[in-house]
């Protein structure tokens, strides 16, 4: 029961930080504020994803080297 809560968990934030972040990049072409859209997407996905946190970091370490 829990395995199957976490994996219901685990698809709703999927789909929820894809869609986010699908906008934001829709945003680049289209008026809107990509550049506040694209990291919150991330960061929804990096609550369950390794990986979208990874990359929400190295775009951190990039900004702050600027």
């Amino acid at each position: 029961m829990l395995k199957s809560i976490h994996q219901v968990k685990r698809l709703i934030v999927a789909v929820i930080g894809f869609s986010v972040l699908a906008i934001g990049i829709a945003m680049i072409v289209l008026p809107g504020p990509a550049f506040i859209v694209i990291p919150l997407g991330l960061f929804i996905l990096g609550t369950e994803f390794v990986w979208a946190k990874r990359f929400l970091e190295k775009i951190k370490a990039k900004l702050k080297r600027k």
